[in-house]
């Protein structure tokens, strides 16, 4: 695990510029969509949804959510993007990890159905106390999906830029996810073919943000790498997923 130290932004440029390049990559987000639908269920919340890159596919397969963001000005984003979509039950400012969590945010204990992150918690340093909130937000048999980045071998240059506190093994997520009394559902690695491209941009060449035109290739060759993840059955990935149901 990473020990590194960031300052919080309110208005994180990098952040943002970030999050509307990736919007762009609309096959990747449909595919990181993909991997989690199977396992979406009842009301659900949204940790961390930034501009709203997932949430849209959620709310295209009329799935009841709530989005949130530890960013006021994210949740604006948020507010005006969706104002018309009858699925969203509404946006929230939520700092998973508040001092005072349960009065901060107690008409929303034991509330959900399902709850996602994706991309969130790596972020967060007190990751242990982001899970374990997750869980209070949570109904008896509400599920947790978390997605993170793998391996701490590939942390590099893009990791720090975008604040990235550390990455996952299978491991790691599930001895985080079971600490909160969570049983595991499933677990599997995510996007193998990506490790090569993050690798080499961000660890040999340490480019500090992610090139436009390498996520537009990216973005163009997702249907050859959803046929990589199938091959190597899942059992390597730039990213990481894991489910968990509470007990």
């Amino acid at each position: 695990m990473s020990n590194h130290k960031f300052v919080y932004k309110e208005h994180d440029e990098e952040g943002l510029n970030t999050l509307n390049a990736i919007a762009q990559t609309h096959q990747f987000n449909k595919w990181m969509y993909q991997a989690i639908k199977p396992y979406l269920k009842g009301d659900i919340l949204e940790i961390g949804s930034g501009i709203g890159n997932i949430t849209q596919y959620v709310l295209d397969h009329k799935f009841s959510i709530t989005a949130s963001d530890i960013r006021a000005s994210y949740c604006n984003i948020l507010r005006e993007r969706f104002k018309e979509n009858p699925f969203l039950a509404e946006v929230r400012t939520v700092d998973i990890v508040h001092s005072d969590f349960e009065n901060e945010y107690k008409d929303m204990l034991n509330k959900f159905d399902c709850i996602f992150a994706l991309n969130a918690i790596e972020h967060i340093e007190d990751y242990n106390l982001a899970v374990a909130n997750c869980s209070k937000l949570l109904k008896a048999n509400g599920r947790l999906i978390i997605l993170v980045p793998a391996f701490q071998q590939l942390y590099n240059s893009f990791d720090r830029e975008l604040h990235h506190f550390r990455r996952y093994t299978k491991s790691s997520l599930e001895q985080l996810l079971a600490q909160a009394k969570f049983s595991i559902n499933t677990t599997k690695y995510f996007n193998a073919a990506g490790i090569f491209g993050w690798w080499f941009s961000g660890k040999l060449l340490k480019n500090n943000i992610l090139p436009p035109g390498q996520l537009s290739l990216f973005n163009k060759l997702v249907p050859l790498f959803k046929i990589v993840d199938e091959l190597v059955m899942k059992k390597v990935g730039l990213s990481l997923i894991s489910v968990g149901d509470k007990k």
